[in-house]
């Protein structure tokens, strides 16, 4: 299950695929063009030709989780098209899920406390 909170990485396939692909697909192109474990905890996010849908591949201990949504109007802020994956935060992936542009979520950079209290 995909719990709140969760500290998964979040990568954009930043190349469309065929939305016809289902989870095993999907998988096989996280594996073989990707070069990643898909069975790592890593979660995908994968676009479109159109821009207009996504599909969400997480690995969740129990078995596959697929994800799929459409945008009732208009597209996602999609990176450029390239080769290769590109890694957002957790506040992005929520703003690029939303519909959001995902380009203007910036994470503020904290340094980690040396001592409690």
């Amino acid at each position: 299950m995909i719990v709140a909170g969760q500290r998964l990485p979040i990568l954009v396939a930043t190349r469309p695929v065929d939305f016809r692909c289902g989870h095993q697909a999907l998988a096989l192109i996280v594996q073989n063009t990707l070069r990643l474990d898909p069975h790592s905890g890593v979660m995908v996010i994968f676009r479109s030709k159109r821009g207009d849908r996504l599909k969400i591949l997480v690995w969740d201990g129990t078995g596959m989780v697929l994800v799929y949504k459409v945008l009732e109007q208009g597209k996602f802020a999609w990176p450029k098209v390239q080769d290769g994956v590109m890694r957002l935060s957790r506040a992005q992936c929520e703003a690029l899920v939303e519909g959001l542009d995902w380009r203007r979520v910036m994470a503020q950079r904290v340094t980690v406390p040396t001592a409690a209290g």
